[in-house]
């Protein structure tokens, strides 16, 4: 069992992370949501009630969509764009889906090669985009979910101001829907690029997302 949780401990850790935070998040989202129903003289709702809401709902999925996109972006950009001395980059040779033989796919599989990695027709092109594919998935999927969590939230608030409420699309391309959308997504973009700039000059002694210590600033997509 120790082994085991060595060897899953980076997949454990994050989890673990992942659900105390979530959890945290809903609590003090439940107090701030009651403490504004009573200045308002509403009556006050139950933590499970507040966690099935839209107002919850639309702050989950605004920032999972954007992690999604984070990844999907990076995945994506990286097959074909180069940052010479980035640890986050390929050498400048490498641009491209690269060889079979590289790639290890069809008769250059090793024997433990997963089995798709050996096939020659549809399965090969699923597994080799998988991890895009699944990244894209999750980032249409958490848009529209925070769409429709932050239209519902939206005409919520309309209807409590005596103001007309909107359709979907029409939220959709709304000024609010955008801000919402577009002040997560430019600190995906700007955590992406300072880790590819960083890694440049920087050095942390034993993470893999870091080069050697000692690597010359222009070597590039080494591990230290």
């Amino acid at each position: 069992m120790r082994t085991w949780l060595r060897d899953q401990s980076l997949s454990l850790f994050f989890l673990v992370l992942f659900v105390a935070s979530l959890a945290g998040q809903s609590y003090a989202g439940y107090l701030k949501y009651n403490d504004e129903l009573s200045e308002h003289g509403d009556p006050l709702i139950s933590w499970g009630r507040y966690v099935v809401s839209s107002e919850y709902g639309q702050a989950v999925m605004e920032n999972w969509q954007s992690e999604f996109l984070q990844f999907l972006t990076f995945i994506a950009a990286t097959i074909w764009l180069v940052q010479r001395g980035s640890n986050e980059s390929k050498q400048s040779d490498e641009i491209g889906l690269e060889s079979d033989q590289a790639q290890r796919v069809k008769g250059y599989a090793d024997d433990n090669s997963p089995a798709w990695a050996k096939a020659r027709d549809v399965r090969l092109w699923l597994y080799s985009n998988s991890l895009l594919i699944v990244m894209a998935l999750g980032f249409f999927g958490s848009w529209f979910a925070s769409s429709v969590t932050a239209w519902t939230d939206y005409n919520a608030n309309q209807i409590d101001h005596q103001q007309p409420a909107l359709g979907w699309w029409d939220y959709v391309l709304s000024p609010d829907f955008w801000e919402r959308t577009l002040q997560n997504w430019q600190s995906e973009f700007l955590a992406v690029g300072v880790m590819a700039a960083f890694t440049i000059y920087l050095r942390q002694r034993g993470s893999p997302e870091s080069k050697p210590v000692g690597a010359p600033h222009e070597e590039t997509g080494t591990s230290g």
